[in-house]
């Protein structure tokens, strides 16, 4: 069900970098996080995720939340914008 969101939004902001940008600009819905992610690259997007109140989802994998995006790569973090 999570990657079925992910597909579905019309303009994903994908990647930590971008991801982390649009928090502290308080654009993000919700955030999606790859379980197989390394929890150091990940930390510091969930902990802007928790200060700004929006919801963590966690799903599987980084490859498939990498497909649900329209990427050929994985993608540790996912956020769907607001």
């Amino acid at each position: 069900m999570s990657y079925e969101k992910v597909e579905q939004a019309k303009d994903p902001i994908i990647g930590k970098k971008q991801t982390q940008k649009a928090l502290h600009a308080r654009l993000v819905s919700e955030l999606y996080v790859a379980k197989d992610a390394d929890p150091r690259v990940v930390a510091d997007v969930v902990e802007a995720a928790k200060d700004t109140d929006v919801t963590v989802v966690y799903v599987d994998s980084m490859k498939r939340l990498g497909k649900a995006c329209g990427i050929d790569v994985g993608a540790a973090a996912v956020a769907l914008r607001k």
